[in-house]
């Protein structure tokens, strides 16, 4: 996939995944993973930000499988932004797939 096609849906990706359930850096990197080829030096500056801009916070939880592990939670915020990116996201798709298809 193209490098700056993936770098302008990431964000909507994380706040998407986090909406759905608590979860660690290495979790997102993982289901990110899935379907868009991505690293960790990717994702967790994207989540420092959005921690930082009031869109998620974050606790501490042990693991039985290693260190602690530092999970994120979407706030009241996180949720508004993410129905405007994706609103925004519609919008572009249907714009682009209609220059595309006619």
């Amino acid at each position: 996939m193209n490098t700056q096609f993936r770098k302008g849906v990431l964000e909507i990706c994380v706040l998407t995944l986090i909406s759905k359930k608590d979860m660690y850096g290495y979790e997102i990197v993982q289901n990110i993973s899935e379907v868009i080829e991505v690293n960790e030096g990717t994702i967790y500056p994207i989540l420092r930000r959005l921690t930082k801009e009031g869109y998620f916070e974050t606790y501490i939880l042990e693991s039985s499988e290693g260190p602690a592990r530092k999970y994120y939670k979407i706030t009241p915020e996180g949720i508004e932004n993410l129905n405007r990116l994706k609103s925004e996201w519609n919008e572009f798709v249907h714009a682009v797939s209609k220059l595309l298809n006619d």
